[in-house]
């Protein structure tokens, strides 16, 4: 008896042990994220102790608190729907950039793929980091132009994947028959070339995350973040003029990133398993 492809690719995600505690954690995370500000109020910006409370001091205060009293548990829970908004954000708005361009480039071919792929690689002769850096000089450091610098270093290599997709696409059977029916060239990259091309591209986007929850680490710890906003990497970057002195205020948070990063990781590995067409092909 056939299955659908939904429910083979779940079966086949569900085989890889890594996948299944990578979604656990990220499921973990995403509840901290959405309930966690819910079931503690308070600010994290208020000082609620002294400075440089060792963990497991106070039973109120279980992660103890930073350079200035605030409380670390209230900040890593309040900082954990910041990091996901930044690296989900981010990734959507990098997939909105990239898909589009990508899709023209393969489908067209000439003169609009070589436009395009010199203007994609333009972005890439300059280390997405380096970049990221400059344009945050550039710009006001807030969270919104956060987001936009981490999504505009991270469109490229989904555009040269998508295009990759549609070259290999467009020759197909059921695209000549889409443009003998009548259809039109966005009508046909719509509907029939890009959800055949979906697969690598959600792979892609699990790893995009992580990496933009990382990029803001990296950006916050060089004092490239936003002031205003409680993030795993406001709280790294906060604390990296007492690294020696006070070592769980930059562990701590580190290891809330470390978790994410990796399940986000092994989700992206499972994808990859799962929504393999050899694979698809082999158990229908």
């Amino acid at each position: 008896m056939s299955r659908s492809p939904l429910a083979l690719a779940w079966r086949r995600f569900a085989q890889n042990r890594g996948a299944v505690v990578g979604l656990a954690i990220l499921l973990v995370v995403v509840l901290v994220a959405v309930l966690g500000p819910t079931l503690m109020p308070q600010s994290p910006w208020r000082m609620v102790g002294r400075p440089f409370l060792p963990p497991l001091t106070d039973a109120a205060l279980p992660l103890g608190t930073d350079a200035v009293g605030r409380d670390v548990l209230t900040g890593l829970v309040h900082g954990a729907r910041v990091s996901l908004l930044v690296g989900l954000v981010s990734t959507l708005v990098a997939l909105l950039i990239g898909v589009p361009v990508g899709a023209l480039a393969g489908y067209f071919g000439g003169w609009v793929d070589d436009a395009l792929m010199r203007f994609t690689e333009f972005f890439q002769t300059i280390p997405s980091f380096a970049l990221a850096i400059v344009l945050l000089a550039i710009f006001q450091p807030s969270l919104f132009w956060i987001i936009l610098t981490i999504a505009i270093v991270s469109w490229p290599p989904v555009a040269r994947l998508v295009r990759g997709e549609v070259l290999s696409l467009r020759t197909r059977e059921y695209i000549e028959a889409a443009i003998l029916s009548g259809q039109t060239s966005l009508q046909i990259i719509i509907r029939q070339v890009l959800p055949n091309a979906l697969p690598p591209i959600i792979v892609l986007a699990s790893l995009m995350v992580a990496t933009a929850i990382l990029l803001e680490s990296s950006l916050s710890f060089l004092g490239l973040g936003d002031p205003n906003v409680m993030s795993w990497g406001y709280m790294i970057g906060a604390a990296r003029t007492v690294l020696r002195t006070a070592w769980w205020l930059s562990f701590i948070p580190g290891i809330a990133i470390l978790l994410t990063v990796l399940a986000l990781n092994l989700i992206g590995e499972g994808l990859n398993d799962a929504l393999n067409p050899r694979l698809q092909r082999r158990e229908e």
